[in-house]
């Protein structure tokens, strides 16, 4: 073992730090910095809807190809966080920084794809679901400036996981608010041409996305070249291992699946709602809602990750299940609140949405028995970041993938041919308890071949 390794075995937190203060040290930046970043989406929505009702169309029309994006590029960091902190458990530091560079390698094959997507496909995608041409013009504006952009954001989602994985979670926040406010400020500077600067509508929404991530590429870049020591990271002069790209994948394939496959879920769910144009209105405002409730929870398990990962390659059987029972029990409790305000304050909550009748008729038992899947979804969560943080991505994707298509799906259908909408939110906590059982199952498996083989240290 060489000196490096050594002073990594012996400081490296996630190896020491008693598991609660880790935790909580780890998990409020994360949280932070989503919902700093949620507000920066409503924020955005509410300007470009000062334009037109069409220009919120438009970016809503772009909407599936930026959840896309965001599929490839987080799918894989979360590939590469997952090895640089097993591999650091294990105290095989060459190979966890050998993974960090390739990592940033990756993230420009992820943007040529992209970018070919946006020169080629924009107009062919828009198209499909419009014959408005100032609603094919802003779509296809917006669509191309971001995808042609991208690189800055490729690059920032890799390195922003590689500092995750090293447990510097205070720095990632660094990265994520710094894009976050430097697209808020320049949002309506842009789009309404303030303080001389030009009148650029929704281009100038789109060129705002892409100065605030070249922003959040900067800093991470200065993060990970100046300010992590655990790793040491190449930009050029070191070979490509296929076997380290094949180890990424095999966790950030999966993720990148489970990433779209939500937006699948919520395009299905949508068809099936064709009717009812409000159910479709209510279905959204839930996911808003919800989304305020997973960010803790998201917080939790972002931090969770790489500390399950290290002590899994460290084959530290008691500090990995005392995070697993701590980060499981946090987002449970989380959950709780979360389903209780759903309970007690459907009402308000929609009011904040301008709720017409129709919309307090449907929304209020929608909320109410929606969040009933709160609960059991808190355990699906968790053990898909247990899944992942052992290389077993796999099971995460077996798992999503029967709960929103196989279950959720076929289920609201049916419900809504037997009794309309209402029978059919039941869909959602029906579909979260056949996940639960099935993470069960397979977190049960996972435990007996993998996890009770690590030491009882």
């Amino acid at each position: 073992m060489n000196q490096i390794e050594k002073n990594t075995e012996k400081t490296n937190k996630m190896g020491t730090m008693p598991i609660g203060s880790l935790l909580l040290s780890m998990a409020w930046p994360p949280t932070l910095s989503m919902s700093i970043n949620a507000l920066y989406n409503i924020v955005d929505s509410v300007f470009v809807a000062m334009l037109s009702e069409g220009a919120l169309t438009a970016v809503s029309l772009v909407m599936p190809l930026q959840m896309l994006m965001v599929a490839l590029g987080v799918g894989t960091g979360v590939g590469v966080n997952s090895l640089i902190a097993r591999r650091l458990g294990e105290q095989r530091v060459n190979e966890a920084s050998l993974a960090a560079s390739i990592g940033i390698r990756l993230s420009f094959v992820n943007y040529f794809v992209v970018a070919l997507i946006g020169i080629f496909l924009s107009s062919t995608f828009i198209g499909a679901f419009t014959s408005d041409e100032s609603v094919f013009f802003d779509a296809t504006t917006y669509l191309k400036i971001i995808t042609i952009g991208s690189f800055f954001f490729m690059l920032q989602l890799s390195m922003e996981k590689i500092i995750q994985s090293t447990g510097q979670m205070v720095l990632s926040m660094i990265v994520t608010i710094t894009g976050a406010l430097v697209n808020l400020i320049l949002d309506p500077i842009l789009i309404f041409g303030l303080v001389g600067a030009p009148k650029l509508g929704i281009a100038g929404a789109a060129i705002a996305t892409v100065i605030g991530q070249a922003a959040s590429a900067s800093v991470a870049l200065f993060i990970c070249l100046k300010k992590i020591s655990s790793i040491h990271i190449k930009l050029l002069g070191f070979n490509v291992d296929r076997k380290t790209i094949s180890d990424i994948y095999n966790v950030g394939l999966p993720s990148m699946v489970m990433m779209s496959i939500n937006s699948i879920m919520v395009l299905g769910y949508n068809a099936i709602l064709a009717a009812h144009a409000t159910a479709i209105a209510v279905l959204g405002i839930y996911f808003k809602l919800q989304s305020i409730i997973l960010m803790p929870v998201f917080g939790v398990n972002q931090a969770a990750m790489p500390i399950l990962g290290y002590n899994f390659g460290a084959r530290n059987k008691a500090r990995f299940m005392e995070t697993y029972r701590k980060a499981l029990g946090a987002s449970v409790v989380i959950m709780i609140i979360g389903m209780a305000a759903f309970q007690i304050f459907p009402r308000e909550l929609l009011m904040i949405f301008s709720a017409s009748d129709n919309m307090y008729k449907i929304g209020i038992p929608a909320l109410r028995i929606i969040s009933l899947c709160f609960i059991p979804a808190a355990f699906g969560i968790m053990r898909s970041t247990v899944f992942q943080a052992t290389g077993n991505g796999i099971y995460s994707l077996i798992a999503s993938v029967v709960r929103q298509l196989i279950g959720i799906l076929p289920i609201a259908y049916i419900l809504m041919q037997i009794d309309g909408v209402t029978l059919s939110w039941y869909s959602f906590p029906i579909a979260e308890i056949i996940g639960f059982v099935l993470s069960t199952i397979l977190f049960r498996k996972l435990y007996n071949t993998k996890i009770s083989q690590l030491e009882a240290l």
